[in-house]
């Protein structure tokens, strides 16, 4: 099986410019936990993700105005991603090695056309499987700083690799 079959295809996006009480709704009317933020509506290429916990974390318990703060401002930054063809066992091992709930999903010119959810893998796996993955995922993370953070493992794009950009903005566990 291969993660085109079973990733979510309508996908909420948003720009580094939306506010996080604009995600937050939409949020709300995706019911999901997580949007992809690209670099524009044209171009579609994931630039980071933000997340509830992202919004809770960075934003609401640091007292900031949801209202105004933008999701720049608060988004993981760089994030995952993987290719429709690659099976759905390559995806599982992707979100264990960065024990991560969901990854977006990239066409070969790394425009964002998917994600795959920790539940996506559970609707399609064994209950073996989906606890193991369940329990990789979960593991505890042990990080070092100043470590290149995987942006994009992809079969046509390859795999690439950056510097966090901001301090503070290391992948959070979602």
């Amino acid at each position: 099986m291969k993660v085109k079959d079973i990733m979510t295809t309508t996908v909420a996006c948003c720009t580094p410019d939306a506010t996080l009480q604009e995600v937050a709704r939409a949020m709300c009317d995706f019911d999901c936990g997580e949007i992809p933020v690209v670099d524009g509506r044209d171009t579609m290429r994931p630039v980071g993700v933000i997340t509830d916990r992202d919004v809770a974390c960075r934003a609401v318990a640091a007292n900031k105005n949801v209202a105004t703060t933008t999701v720049a401002e608060c988004m993981t930054s760089p994030c995952v991603s993987i290719g429709p063809d690659a099976s759905v066992e390559a995806c599982c091992a992707v979100m264990e090695r960065y024990q991560i709930r969901r990854v977006l999903v990239t066409d070969q010119e790394g425009r964002c056309c998917g994600i795959v959810a920790q539940a996506d893998i559970a609707n399609s796996a064994s209950k073996e499987s989906t606890a193991d993955i369940v329990k990789q995922i979960s593991r505890q993370k042990i990080t070092r700083p100043g470590a290149p953070a995987i942006i994009a493992e992809h079969p046509a794009l390859g795999r690439y690799e950056l510097e966090a950009e901001t301090a503070g903005h290391r992948p959070a566990r979602r």
